[in-house]
């Protein structure tokens, strides 16, 4: 019973950990920013782990690439501008901006 029960506190600890960058991932999706961008390489846009790397160490990217995310933006990343997301309210633009920065 004791080995059931740390089978089922660990399964529970790892899908807690993996569910934020799945449901952010989702998010992602959802909103359509998968047609231009993908996590490891460029597609139209950067890939999100350059987008990290851009913006590393910056203490105020999230909030930078929130606004980004919302109003769009160009000359960052070369001739192609980044339209503007009416779609998404300034929460989810946070919460995909947090997880844009986790990708390494």
């Amino acid at each position: 019973m004791k080995r059931l029960c740390l089978v089922i506190a660990s399964l529970a600890a790892g899908f807690a950990v993996s569910t934020p960058a799945l449901a952010d991932l989702q998010l992602a999706t959802a909103k359509n920013c998968m047609a231009c961008h993908a996590v490891a390489t460029k597609l139209v846009g950067p890939s999100y782990k350059d987008v990290a790397a851009k913006y590393a160490g910056q203490k105020d990217a999230v909030d930078k690439l929130a606004v980004k995310i919302v109003k769009g933006g160009a000359g960052v990343w070369g001739p192609v501008p980044m339209p503007a997301n009416a779609q998404v309210n300034t929460d989810d633009a946070k919460k995909l901006a947090a997880w844009v920065m986790t990708q390494k």
